[in-house]
Protein backbone atom coordinates (compact mmCIF):
# COMPACT_ATOMS: atom_id res chain seq x y z
CA UNK A 1 0.00 0.00 0.00
CA UNK A 2 1.21 2.86 -0.92
CA UNK A 3 -0.18 7.47 0.22
CA UNK A 4 0.20 10.21 -0.93
CA UNK A 5 0.36 11.78 2.61
CA UNK A 6 2.84 9.81 4.24
CA UNK A 7 5.18 10.29 1.18
CA UNK A 8 4.53 13.95 1.52
CA UNK A 9 5.38 13.51 5.62
CA UNK A 10 1.90 15.21 6.19
CA UNK A 11 0.85 12.14 8.36
CA UNK A 12 2.94 9.35 9.95
CA UNK A 13 0.24 7.02 11.61
CA UNK A 14 1.20 3.87 9.57
CA UNK A 15 4.59 3.13 10.84
CA UNK A 16 4.81 0.24 8.51
CA UNK A 17 3.32 1.63 5.12
CA UNK A 18 6.04 0.87 2.43
CA UNK A 19 6.77 -2.24 3.48
CA UNK A 20 5.11 -5.08 1.52
CA UNK A 21 2.13 -6.34 3.42
CA UNK A 22 3.07 -10.25 3.64
CA UNK A 23 6.35 -8.98 5.25
CA UNK A 24 4.37 -6.93 7.61
CA UNK A 25 2.53 -10.16 8.74
CA UNK A 26 5.50 -12.25 8.83
CA UNK A 27 7.13 -9.90 11.11
CA UNK A 28 4.39 -9.10 13.43
CA UNK A 29 3.77 -13.12 13.70
CA UNK A 30 7.80 -13.39 15.04
CA UNK A 31 7.02 -10.51 17.53
CA UNK A 32 4.04 -11.30 19.00
CA UNK A 33 5.30 -15.20 19.33
CA UNK A 34 8.47 -13.93 20.80
CA UNK A 35 6.90 -11.87 23.34
CA UNK A 36 4.33 -15.25 24.15
CA UNK A 37 7.18 -17.66 23.99
CA UNK A 38 7.08 -18.30 27.57
CA UNK A 39 3.29 -19.38 27.34
CA UNK A 40 2.53 -20.74 24.11
CA UNK A 41 4.69 -23.64 22.40
CA UNK A 42 5.36 -23.29 18.31
CA UNK A 43 2.42 -26.07 17.47
CA UNK A 44 -0.05 -24.24 19.60
CA UNK A 45 -0.45 -21.13 16.88
CA UNK A 46 -2.37 -21.12 13.92
CA UNK A 47 -2.33 -19.61 10.65
CA UNK A 48 -2.55 -15.80 10.90
CA UNK A 49 -6.19 -14.05 10.38
CA UNK A 50 -5.80 -11.32 7.58
CA UNK A 51 -8.28 -9.12 5.86
CA UNK A 52 -7.30 -6.29 3.45
CA UNK A 53 -4.08 -4.38 3.76
CA UNK A 54 -6.23 -1.04 2.59
CA UNK A 55 -9.93 -0.20 2.85
CA UNK A 56 -10.61 -1.99 6.19
CA UNK A 57 -11.35 1.03 8.35
CA UNK A 58 -14.56 1.22 9.47
CA UNK A 59 -14.00 4.48 12.00
CA UNK A 60 -12.98 8.01 10.83
CA UNK A 61 -11.45 10.00 13.79
CA UNK A 62 -11.13 13.71 12.43
CA UNK A 63 -9.46 16.77 14.61
CA UNK A 64 -10.93 19.94 13.22
CA UNK A 65 -8.77 23.31 13.36
CA UNK A 66 -8.83 25.82 11.00
CA UNK A 67 -11.79 28.57 10.84
CA UNK A 68 -15.05 28.94 10.96
CA UNK A 69 -14.65 30.48 7.16
CA UNK A 70 -12.10 27.37 6.55
CA UNK A 71 -12.38 24.51 8.77
CA UNK A 72 -9.91 21.85 7.83
CA UNK A 73 -10.70 18.00 9.05
CA UNK A 74 -7.90 15.56 9.27
CA UNK A 75 -4.91 15.67 11.73
CA UNK A 76 -3.19 18.62 13.85
CA UNK A 77 0.95 19.44 12.49
CA UNK A 78 3.79 19.61 14.86
CA UNK A 79 2.46 23.16 15.69
CA UNK A 80 -0.95 21.81 17.08
CA UNK A 81 -2.46 23.44 14.15
CA UNK A 82 -5.13 21.54 11.94
CA UNK A 83 -4.10 19.98 8.65
CA UNK A 84 -7.03 18.90 5.89
CA UNK A 85 -6.94 14.98 5.79
CA UNK A 86 -10.20 13.77 5.25
CA UNK A 87 -9.06 11.15 2.95
CA UNK A 88 -7.67 7.88 4.10
CA UNK A 89 -6.53 4.98 2.38
CA UNK A 90 -7.44 2.75 5.70
CA UNK A 91 -11.24 3.49 5.13
CA UNK A 92 -13.69 1.02 4.12
CA UNK A 93 -14.92 2.85 0.17
CA UNK A 94 -18.32 3.47 1.49
CA UNK A 95 -16.76 4.92 4.57
CA UNK A 96 -14.49 7.72 2.17
CA UNK A 97 -17.32 8.13 -0.31
CA UNK A 98 -19.65 9.04 2.85
CA UNK A 99 -17.30 11.54 4.39
CA UNK A 100 -16.89 13.27 0.66
CA UNK A 101 -20.21 14.76 0.94
CA UNK A 102 -20.47 14.92 5.09
CA UNK A 103 -17.43 16.86 5.39
CA UNK A 104 -18.60 19.69 3.12
CA UNK A 105 -21.96 19.66 4.83
CA UNK A 106 -20.17 19.71 8.14
CA UNK A 107 -18.04 22.98 7.08
CA UNK A 108 -21.53 24.55 5.90
CA UNK A 109 -22.60 24.34 9.60
CA UNK A 110 -20.57 27.67 10.54
CA UNK A 111 -19.22 25.83 13.80
CA UNK A 112 -16.35 27.44 15.28
CA UNK A 113 -13.46 24.92 15.58
CA UNK A 114 -11.23 24.58 18.63
CA UNK A 115 -7.97 25.98 18.50
CA UNK A 116 -5.46 24.01 20.18
CA UNK A 117 -2.47 26.09 20.94
CA UNK A 118 -5.12 29.16 21.46
CA UNK A 119 -7.88 26.70 23.56
CA UNK A 120 -10.60 28.66 22.01
CA UNK A 121 -13.69 27.71 19.53
CA UNK A 122 -16.42 24.59 19.81
CA UNK A 123 -15.97 21.94 17.64
CA UNK A 124 -12.90 19.30 18.83
CA UNK A 125 -13.42 16.50 16.36
CA UNK A 126 -15.92 15.29 14.18
CA UNK A 127 -15.82 10.85 14.52
CA UNK A 128 -18.09 8.59 12.07
CA UNK A 129 -18.83 5.25 11.89
CA UNK A 130 -20.14 3.12 9.25
CA UNK A 131 -22.05 -0.51 8.92
CA UNK A 132 -21.44 -3.14 6.58
CA UNK A 133 -24.74 -1.82 5.18
CA UNK A 134 -24.40 1.41 4.86
CA UNK A 135 -25.78 3.60 7.44
CA UNK A 136 -23.47 5.93 9.40
CA UNK A 137 -23.30 7.23 12.77
CA UNK A 138 -21.50 10.96 12.79
CA UNK A 139 -20.07 12.14 16.57
CA UNK A 140 -19.87 16.14 17.11
CA UNK A 141 -16.78 16.27 20.38
CA UNK A 142 -17.73 20.37 21.19
CA UNK A 143 -16.20 22.01 24.46
CA UNK A 144 -19.26 23.28 25.37
CA UNK A 145 -23.37 23.05 24.66
CA UNK A 146 -23.33 26.41 23.36
CA UNK A 147 -23.56 25.32 19.40
CA UNK A 148 -25.06 22.41 19.85
CA UNK A 149 -28.77 24.12 18.56
CA UNK A 150 -26.63 24.45 15.44
CA UNK A 151 -25.96 21.05 14.42
CA UNK A 152 -29.73 20.04 15.88
CA UNK A 153 -30.97 23.06 13.11
CA UNK A 154 -28.68 21.16 10.63
CA UNK A 155 -29.84 17.46 10.75
CA UNK A 156 -31.75 17.61 7.96
CA UNK A 157 -28.91 19.23 5.35
CA UNK A 158 -26.38 16.51 7.24
CA UNK A 159 -29.05 13.86 5.93
CA UNK A 160 -29.56 15.23 2.68
CA UNK A 161 -25.62 14.77 2.08
CA UNK A 162 -25.87 11.31 3.25
CA UNK A 163 -28.76 10.04 2.92
CA UNK A 164 -27.52 6.29 5.04
CA UNK A 165 -26.89 8.98 8.16
CA UNK A 166 -28.56 7.56 10.93
CA UNK A 167 -27.54 8.83 13.96
CA UNK A 168 -26.14 11.96 14.69
CA UNK A 169 -24.71 13.04 18.66
CA UNK A 170 -22.84 15.79 20.64
CA UNK A 171 -20.29 14.64 22.84
CA UNK A 172 -19.15 17.66 25.26
CA UNK A 173 -15.09 17.33 26.19
CA UNK A 174 -14.36 20.81 28.32
CA UNK A 175 -11.86 19.92 29.25
CA UNK A 176 -8.24 20.37 27.16
CA UNK A 177 -6.53 17.48 27.82
CA UNK A 178 -5.46 14.34 26.05
CA UNK A 179 -8.65 12.73 26.17
CA UNK A 180 -11.01 12.64 23.01
CA UNK A 181 -14.29 12.31 24.97
CA UNK A 182 -16.12 13.26 27.55
CA UNK A 183 -18.52 12.00 30.17
CA UNK A 184 -21.76 13.63 28.68
CA UNK A 185 -23.39 12.65 24.98
CA UNK A 186 -26.45 14.42 23.73
CA UNK A 187 -28.44 12.21 21.18
CA UNK A 188 -29.40 14.91 18.28
CA UNK A 189 -31.64 12.06 16.46
CA UNK A 190 -34.37 9.87 16.82
CA UNK A 191 -32.46 6.74 15.88
CA UNK A 192 -29.42 6.24 19.02
CA UNK A 193 -27.81 2.98 17.36
CA UNK A 194 -25.73 2.03 14.67
CA UNK A 195 -26.43 -1.62 13.39
CA UNK A 196 -23.39 -3.39 12.56
CA UNK A 197 -24.22 -6.83 11.27
CA UNK A 198 -21.46 -9.17 11.41
CA UNK A 199 -22.21 -12.60 9.83
CA UNK A 200 -25.83 -13.70 11.51
CA UNK A 201 -25.63 -11.20 14.17
CA UNK A 202 -26.25 -7.57 14.64
CA UNK A 203 -24.84 -5.32 16.95
CA UNK A 204 -26.12 -2.01 17.85
CA UNK A 205 -23.55 0.63 18.37
CA UNK A 206 -24.43 3.70 20.94
CA UNK A 207 -22.22 6.78 20.62
CA UNK A 208 -19.77 5.68 23.42
CA UNK A 209 -19.55 1.95 22.66
CA UNK A 210 -16.50 0.08 22.11
CA UNK A 211 -16.36 -1.84 18.77
CA UNK A 212 -13.28 -3.24 16.70
CA UNK A 213 -12.58 -0.56 14.07
CA UNK A 214 -11.46 -3.61 11.24
CA UNK A 215 -15.32 -5.13 10.55
CA UNK A 216 -13.67 -7.87 8.56
CA UNK A 217 -11.09 -9.13 10.71
CA UNK A 218 -13.58 -8.55 13.53
CA UNK A 219 -15.89 -11.13 12.25
CA UNK A 220 -12.56 -13.26 11.56
CA UNK A 221 -12.25 -13.22 15.68
CA UNK A 222 -15.38 -13.87 17.05
CA UNK A 223 -15.78 -16.49 14.22
CA UNK A 224 -12.71 -18.16 16.10
CA UNK A 225 -14.16 -18.26 18.83
CA UNK A 226 -17.09 -19.58 18.40
CA UNK A 227 -15.90 -22.48 17.02
CA UNK A 228 -13.72 -22.77 19.81
CA UNK A 229 -16.96 -22.74 22.22
CA UNK A 230 -18.62 -25.05 19.58
CA UNK A 231 -15.74 -27.74 20.39
CA UNK A 232 -15.75 -27.04 24.22
CA UNK A 233 -19.39 -26.96 24.34
CA UNK A 234 -19.45 -25.57 27.94
CA UNK A 235 -22.56 -25.44 30.06
CA UNK A 236 -21.86 -21.83 31.22
CA UNK A 237 -19.69 -18.77 29.42
CA UNK A 238 -18.74 -15.66 31.41
CA UNK A 239 -17.47 -12.74 29.34
CA UNK A 240 -15.77 -10.61 30.87
CA UNK A 241 -15.19 -7.24 29.41
CA UNK A 242 -18.12 -8.07 27.43
CA UNK A 243 -18.37 -4.45 25.61
CA UNK A 244 -21.76 -4.89 23.48
CA UNK A 245 -21.59 -8.84 23.98
CA UNK A 246 -18.76 -9.68 20.97
CA UNK A 247 -17.53 -12.88 22.34
CA UNK A 248 -20.93 -13.98 24.47
CA UNK A 249 -23.62 -13.69 21.50
CA UNK A 250 -21.09 -15.75 19.47
CA UNK A 251 -20.95 -18.29 22.42
CA UNK A 252 -25.23 -18.31 22.99
CA UNK A 253 -25.14 -18.83 19.51
CA UNK A 254 -22.31 -21.61 19.12
CA UNK A 255 -23.32 -25.39 18.22
CA UNK A 256 -23.49 -28.25 21.25
CA UNK A 257 -25.76 -31.12 22.61
CA UNK A 258 -27.29 -28.85 25.44
CA UNK A 259 -28.43 -25.63 26.69
CA UNK A 260 -25.81 -23.42 27.29
CA UNK A 261 -25.87 -19.85 30.01
CA UNK A 262 -23.97 -16.84 29.21
CA UNK A 263 -23.58 -13.86 31.10
CA UNK A 264 -21.61 -10.88 30.15
CA UNK A 265 -20.05 -7.87 32.43
CA UNK A 266 -18.98 -4.92 31.34
CA UNK A 267 -18.47 -1.19 33.22
CA UNK A 268 -20.10 0.64 29.94
CA UNK A 269 -23.99 0.46 30.48
CA UNK A 270 -24.63 1.81 27.29
CA UNK A 271 -22.75 -1.01 25.80
CA UNK A 272 -24.82 -3.21 28.16
CA UNK A 273 -28.06 -1.72 26.83
CA UNK A 274 -26.65 -2.61 23.25
CA UNK A 275 -25.75 -6.20 24.47
CA UNK A 276 -29.13 -7.05 26.03
CA UNK A 277 -30.88 -5.78 22.83
CA UNK A 278 -28.97 -7.83 20.61
CA UNK A 279 -29.74 -10.98 22.67
CA UNK A 280 -33.74 -10.25 22.74
CA UNK A 281 -33.50 -9.97 18.85
CA UNK A 282 -31.46 -13.22 18.46
CA UNK A 283 -33.74 -15.06 21.05
CA UNK A 284 -30.50 -16.25 23.33
CA UNK A 285 -30.22 -17.34 27.28
CA UNK A 286 -27.61 -14.42 27.87
CA UNK A 287 -27.88 -12.17 30.36
CA UNK A 288 -25.95 -8.71 30.79
CA UNK A 289 -25.44 -6.26 33.75
CA UNK A 290 -22.73 -3.50 34.78
CA UNK A 291 -20.07 -4.29 36.59
CA UNK A 292 -16.71 -3.78 37.00
CA UNK A 293 -14.93 -7.49 35.15
CA UNK A 294 -11.22 -6.69 36.71
CA UNK A 295 -12.79 -6.83 40.63
CA UNK A 296 -15.02 -9.77 39.93
CA UNK A 297 -14.05 -12.36 42.64
CA UNK A 298 -16.85 -14.75 41.66
CA UNK A 299 -15.65 -16.25 38.01
CA UNK A 300 -17.45 -19.82 38.80
CA UNK A 301 -18.42 -21.28 35.01
CA UNK A 302 -16.96 -23.64 32.73
CA UNK A 303 -15.48 -21.09 30.47
CA UNK A 304 -14.85 -17.60 30.87
CA UNK A 305 -14.01 -14.88 28.45
CA UNK A 306 -12.12 -12.25 28.88
CA UNK A 307 -11.27 -9.46 26.34
CA UNK A 308 -9.54 -6.54 28.58
CA UNK A 309 -8.20 -3.44 27.32
CA UNK A 310 -4.27 -2.75 27.17
CA UNK A 311 -2.96 -3.23 30.63
CA UNK A 312 -4.85 -6.94 30.79
CA UNK A 313 -6.83 -8.32 33.21
CA UNK A 314 -4.65 -7.75 36.21
CA UNK A 315 -3.34 -9.95 39.21
CA UNK A 316 -6.42 -9.69 41.07
CA UNK A 317 -8.83 -11.42 38.14
CA UNK A 318 -6.04 -14.02 37.40
CA UNK A 319 -6.13 -15.01 41.25
CA UNK A 320 -9.84 -15.24 40.79
CA UNK A 321 -9.46 -17.26 37.49
CA UNK A 322 -7.39 -19.35 39.83
CA UNK A 323 -9.32 -20.12 42.53
CA UNK A 324 -12.69 -20.79 40.47
CA UNK A 325 -10.75 -23.03 38.10
CA UNK A 326 -12.46 -22.80 34.92
CA UNK A 327 -12.42 -25.47 32.69
CA UNK A 328 -11.22 -23.39 29.83
CA UNK A 329 -10.45 -19.45 29.52
CA UNK A 330 -10.62 -17.76 26.09
CA UNK A 331 -8.26 -14.47 26.14
CA UNK A 332 -8.49 -11.93 23.14
CA UNK A 333 -5.66 -9.21 23.81
CA UNK A 334 -4.56 -6.04 22.03
CA UNK A 335 -0.96 -6.46 23.70
CA UNK A 336 0.80 -9.44 23.87
CA UNK A 337 3.20 -8.02 26.66
CA UNK A 338 0.13 -7.37 29.03
CA UNK A 339 -0.92 -10.85 28.14
CA UNK A 340 2.37 -12.22 28.80
CA UNK A 341 2.25 -11.48 32.52
CA UNK A 342 -1.31 -12.59 32.32
CA UNK A 343 -0.64 -16.32 31.32
CA UNK A 344 2.22 -15.86 33.74
CA UNK A 345 -0.24 -15.22 36.69
CA UNK A 346 -2.45 -18.27 35.91
CA UNK A 347 0.19 -20.99 36.22
CA UNK A 348 -3.18 -23.66 36.26
CA UNK A 349 -3.67 -23.31 32.74
CA UNK A 350 -2.01 -24.55 29.72
CA UNK A 351 -2.30 -22.60 26.33
CA UNK A 352 -3.36 -25.25 24.00
CA UNK A 353 -4.67 -22.69 20.88
CA UNK A 354 -3.20 -19.70 19.91
CA UNK A 355 -3.77 -17.08 16.63
CA UNK A 356 -2.91 -13.92 15.51
CA UNK A 357 -5.67 -11.33 14.26
CA UNK A 358 -4.21 -8.47 12.03
CA UNK A 359 -6.43 -5.81 13.38
CA UNK A 360 -4.65 -3.05 12.07
CA UNK A 361 -2.41 -3.94 9.42
CA UNK A 362 0.69 -0.65 8.43
CA UNK A 363 1.08 -0.84 11.79
CA UNK A 364 2.36 -3.32 14.63
CA UNK A 365 -0.64 -3.04 16.52
CA UNK A 366 -2.19 -6.45 16.95
CA UNK A 367 -4.92 -8.35 18.32
CA UNK A 368 -3.85 -12.13 19.46
CA UNK A 369 -6.61 -14.87 20.95
CA UNK A 370 -5.46 -17.95 23.08
CA UNK A 371 -7.88 -20.91 24.60
CA UNK A 372 -5.97 -21.95 27.93
CA UNK A 373 -7.30 -25.35 29.47
CA UNK A 374 -6.82 -26.17 32.70
CA UNK A 375 -3.89 -28.35 33.85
Amino acid sequence: MRCSHHEAGECRSCTLMGRPYERQVVDLTEQVGGLLADAVDDEAWGTPFVGPEAGFRNKAKLVVGGTREAPTFGILDADLHGVSLPECGLYEPRLEAALDRLVPAVAELGLVPFDVPGRQGELKHLIVTGSPDGDLMARFVLRSPGQVGRIRRGLESLREAVPGLRVVSVNLQPEHKAVLEGDEELVLTEEDTLPMRLDDITFHLRPRSFFQTNTTVAAGLYRQARQWVARLDPASVLDLYCGVGGFALNAAVAKGDHPRRVEGVEVAPDAVESARRSAAELGVAADFRVGDAGALADVGHELVVVNPPRRGIGAPLCAAIETAAPAHVIYSSCNARSLAVDLAALPGYTVTRARLFDMFPQTQHHEVAVLLERR
